[in-house]
């Protein structure tokens, strides 16, 4: 019989010491009504809260970036691509945790998916020859205007689909992980600026959750802080009134009992 709960791996141990965002305008913070509400700040808050010593930030955000000099667009795009400014707004950093979010502008500037494949792929060939982050690969964000905006208007639904599906399996190649945003937002147009393009800042909390879901999914480290407090805690809760509404009395503190020693013959 095989196992059902097989054990997961543990992708990293340690706290985090520094995060790096690298990616485009929403990365950047568009259009999020403040900092904080940049879904790079909410994730580096998140992980932040979990940790004893806080994760230092460094947002590589810039608007209508391009992940290549080779794409299409790169003439219309915010400059310098990603694989021209790794030197000082990645590896300078030494980051520890990176998040790479491209695609979405790749998308809609008519990026071939196979060479955004390939530029993708050489773009961590890179990273990894100056420094070892543990890397979440994005996948492009859920947006529903796609014809509005000159040069930038040859994406679609599928399109993007496709788009979710190469980074996801650039991810598995190069040992990364991989947070598909793109289904997070579950098709809910609210959550899109009404520019159809950029995450509001109820799209940037879905963003930033998402993605420390999967760092609290496969990065014990996160989890030895609230280990510790479980052993160092009293129990805080009290459903004595609610009891009492229907007539019962609580039986005190819920207390955990050890569990049995192994008694059986070696």
């Amino acid at each position: 019989m095989s196992d059902s709960n097989p054990a997961r791996r543990d992708w990293r141990a340690d706290p985090f010491r520094t995060l790096v965002t690298l990616g485009e305008s929403t990365t950047a913070g568009g259009w999020s009504s403040s900092r904080e509400r940049c879904w790079a700040n909410v994730l580096a808050a998140l992980v932040s809260d979990f940790q004893d010593e806080p994760v230092a930030l460094v947002n590589s955000g810039i608007g209508a970036n391009v992940v290549s000099t080779r794409s299409p667009l790169y003439d219309y795009s915010g400059k310098p691509a990603a694989s021209e400014r790794l030197d000082k707004h990645v590896i300078a950093h030494d980051p520890d945790l990176l998040i790479v979010s491209y695609g979405l502008n790749d998308a809609r500037g008519g990026t071939p998916a196979e060479l955004f494949r390939a530029e993708l792929r050489a773009l961590l060939a890179a990273i990894r020859r100056a420094c070892d982050p543990l890397i979440v690969l994005v996948g492009p964000y859920f947006m529903t205007e796609y014809r509005a905006y000159a040069h930038f208007d040859h994406a679609s639904p599928e399109v993007f689909e496709t788009f979710n599906l190469v980074t996801a399996q650039v991810a598995a190649a190069a040992q990364c992980l991989f947070c598909d945003v793109y289904n997070a937002y579950g098709g809910a147009a609210w959550l899109v600026h009404h520019d159809g393009v950029h995450a509001n800042d109820l799209g940037h909390r879905i963003i930033a959750h998402e993605i420390f879901k999967t760092l609290a999914q496969h990065c014990s480290g996160l989890a030895a802080r609230t280990r510790r407090l479980e052993d160092e805690t009293d129990p805080w809760r009290d459903e004595s009134v609610l009891m009492a509404d229907y007539g019962y009395r609580s039986r005190g503190r819920p207390t955990i009992a050890a569990p049995p020693s192994d008694t059986r013959d070696s």
